[in-house]
């Protein structure tokens, strides 16, 4: 061991403790994410209708692609900054977070742009329908002046917990979701703004979330950052893509199967007694609904990533094994336990999200009992990527990124609506689940049997 990583707690204090100090907070973090969307959609639900949520469903794409930048960015300079703090490189880890902030900005500033220019063309290529469209484009256009914000507070996050500031990352998520729900309340519920009411709240809470990582950037504790670590340096560009395109390419996958989702609803739903639009109302739903089973697996495999590149670096194999056996049965565990709960009361989840027809709610309990079937698999894939990604081997994270949403999912929702029609759509997901989970359990046990972790 280098002194580094004598002096420095991801070496040495007990792997649970460090598991629990690193993953509460960013548990929090990713349901603080996921409430913002599920906050909107409680309000626009009862509030606006159902078209109202199914905008949000049209829009949740462009929110996931702003999300890919941010842990493109975010987890990839998380990732880098640990490594080279394990091997002792101090001077050098303070270019990786500071080429991270700079992309973040510039590419939410990008965003906004070509949003904003090509709003409408946009919604239609996410799925948007007739009567969904204006909805939608009230919507989207407000929440893309966030863009660079929001953008910066969800990857700034990892940036702040990698700087061994777990509970500062809690608390500038927790802060945006707070003043989110409280503006919501105010402008959709009082105020009667309806869409651009629920937009602005959204904004808001990020920026402010998005002014709290700059603030913290000034008084980062491992290092101390200068204006010369943010100027872009394609070396530096480079070592934060390679780390960071495994999370980026699971989130460019999530956005291409909710648009495809999104098209094959709306085709199938209009051949049915069930019509376009509350397919795609209800698919937008339950998918926010289970971002909070991954908000948890997520969380824990964030967690678990500056424990797993510290100990890596310093060649400490046994507590990186130790780390991520105790996070898989912790995130196994969950998994289940989400998974029961969605097949035995899903009409009373969904009628949280406000009223509507008894063939939409006929829908969306159809949808959650066989679609989601699989979930309690679902823990694997996300934390095995994320494992490789932490410990240097990137190319092995995308391909475990792409398993479940490219590989599998994508082409099955498009060809068994072939075969067995609407329901086609519904059984992909557990295909996809289980066959993901598959591939995901061969690569990590060959892993573990290198030698670096068979003698441990």
């Amino acid at each position: 061991m280098n002194e580094s990583t004598t002096m420095n707690p991801l070496g040495t204090e007990p792997v649970g403790t460090l598991l629990r100090k690193f993953a509460i907070p960013s548990i929090i973090a990713m349901l603080v994410g996921s409430l913002y969307n599920m906050v909107d959609q409680l309000f626009i639900g009862n509030f606006v209708g159902p078209l109202g949520n199914g905008a949000t469903n049209i829009q949740f794409p462009l929110s996931i692609l702003n999300v890919s930048i941010a842990l493109l960015c975010g987890i990839g300079a998380a990732s880098t900054f640990n490594l080279a703090m394990g091997r002792g490189e101090t001077e050098k880890a303070g270019y990786y977070i500071g080429n991270a902030v700079s992309l973040m900005l510039v590419g939410g500033l990008a965003l906004t742009v070509i949003t904003e220019v090509a709003l409408k063309p946009i919604l239609l290529g996410c799925g948007a329908t007739e009567n969904i469209l204006p909805y939608a484009m009230e919507y989207s256009r407000i929440c893309a002046l966030g863009y660079p914000l929001f953008i910066l507070s969800a990857g700034g996050a990892h940036i702040v917990r990698a700087d061994g500031s777990p509970n500062m990352t809690m608390a500038i998520n927790m802060t945006g979701a707070i003043i989110n729900t409280i503006l919501d309340f105010l402008f959709v519920a009082v105020f009667g703004w309806e869409m651009t009411g629920a937009a602005v709240a959204t904004i808001i809470g990020q920026c402010i979330s998005g002014i709290m990582v700059l603030v913290y950037l000034t008084k980062f504790k491992t290092v101390r950052l200068e204006k010369k670590h943010f100027v872009p340096n394609l070396h530096m560009i480079g070592a934060i893509a390679s780390l960071g395109t495994a999370p980026f390419i699971n989130q460019i996958a999530m956005m291409l199967v909710q648009i495809v989702m999104n098209h094959v609803m709306g085709h199938y739903g209009a051949q049915s007694i069930y019509g376009p639009d509350i397919p795609i109302t209800c698919a937008g739903i339950i998918s926010k609904v289970n971002g909070i089973c991954f908000s948890f697996i997520i969380g824990i495999s964030q967690g678990l990533q500056p424990i797993i590149s510290f100990n890596y670096g310093a060649q400490n194999y046994k507590r990186v094994k130790q780390a991520y056996n105790l996070a898989i049965r912790i995130a196994a565990a969950l998994a289940i336990f989400f998974w029961a709960n969605f097949q035995l009361f899903p009409r009373q989840i969904v009628s949280i999200f406000g009223s509507g027809s008894e063939l939409y709610f006929d829908f969306c309990t159809k949808y959650f009992r066989i679609f989601l079937v699989g979930l309690f698999t679902c823990f694997l894939q996300p934390l095995s990527s994320n494992f490789f990604t932490s410990i240097g081997k990137p190319q092995k994270g995308v391909f475990m990124s792409l398993t479940r949403q490219v590989l599998f999912l994508t082409p099955l929702i498009i060809v068994l609506p072939l075969i067995f029609g609407f329901n086609g759509v519904l059984y992909a997901g557990p295909i996809a689940d289980a066959l993901s989970f598959t591939i995901c359990y061969i690569l990590v046990k060959r892993e573990f049997n290198h030698p670096e972790f068979k003698n441990c």
